[in-house]
């Protein structure tokens, strides 16, 4: 057996080139979902980052521009490489869910998560503001992840909730002295 034949544990997904492009670009978004469960302490891993963003027209103008400056394509089993969409900030108004590849890896835009109709403007003020590398950025609270899982309840989600439900009982114990 050669080095090339063992097996390898799989490369952590990194947010961060996505994020930086991101914050290039000065788009307002906080991240959701698995990414931020993972920023809250999860052990569970995850392959994308779910950003949430702000849905004024301005703010999905520079999502748009940096949706293209990240070669963003609609992600498809069917084509590898993704599939074409208009990376504009008009064609952006109105979508729920975009699931995309990039040139830096999967990000999933979730306008309006599970649970939570307002998106961004409803899970913005519970927020937490993290760094991951150098970015600074806005994570949804614990609190938001777990109850956008319980209400979304695929299987992946319910096999989250029990670790998510430790943490969260973590977080909220008085410190000992």
């Amino acid at each position: 057996m050669t080095d090339a034949d063992e097996p390898t544990e799989p490369r952590a997904f990194d947010a961060e080139p996505i994020l930086a492009v991101l914050d290039r670009h000065g788009v307002e978004y906080l991240i959701v979902g698995g990414y931020a469960a993972r920023v809250h302490g999860s052990a569970r891993p995850t392959r994308d980052v779910d950003v949430t963003p702000a849905t004024t027209r301005e703010n999905l103008d520079r999502l748009a521009a940096a949706l293209r400056e990240l070669d963003a394509r609609i992600r498809t089993d069917a084509v590898p490489e993704g599939l074409p969409f208009s990376t504009t900030g008009e064609a952006l108004v109105g979508r729920r869910m975009l699931n995309l590849q990039t040139r830096h890896g999967e990000l999933d835009l979730t306008i309006r998560p599970a649970g939570f109709e307002g998106g961004y403007d409803e899970l913005v003020a519970r927020s937490v503001s993290r760094s991951i590398g150098q970015i600074q950025v806005r994570v949804a609270a614990l609190e938001d992840v777990i109850r956008s899982k319980e209400v979304a309840a695929r299987d992946k989600d319910i096999r989250a909730l029990p670790e998510l439900y430790r943490l969260a009982n973590i977080a909220r114990q008085p410190p000992t002295i």
